[in-house]
């Protein structure tokens, strides 16, 4: 199965929290990840959401640090909905790798 994987940046105009993520994050810029599959055996290529994940700045760590949460996706675009994530333009990158492959 071949997998790829999106990069995209978010802007958070305000303190907002996640659900799974104990702590508030304040307003800034985040890094949002998605673990896509290609669903097989279709005559072109498609592809389904195997998951959404965002790069928090680790607690109590060094600045260069990161933690990734595995978020719900409608929530983060009902967030972007309200006006308080917005997408960051020209941010975007993908990459495809051989299941199993980091």
């Amino acid at each position: 199965m071949l997998n790829r994987t999106k990069r995209s940046t978010i802007h958070l105009s305000s303190a907002f929290s996640l659900v799974g993520i104990e702590q508030m994050l304040p307003a800034g810029n985040y890094t949002i990840v998605e673990d896509e599959g290609l669903i097989e055996d279709l005559s072109w290529a498609a592809y389904r959401r195997a998951g959404t994940f965002i790069e928090v700045p680790a607690a109590l760590s060094s600045a260069s640090a990161i933690q990734m949460f595995e978020i719900d996706r409608a929530e983060l675009d009902a967030a972007i909905s309200r006006g308080i994530a917005s997408l960051a333009t020209g941010q975007a990158e993908s990459s495809d790798a051989p299941s199993g492959t980091p």
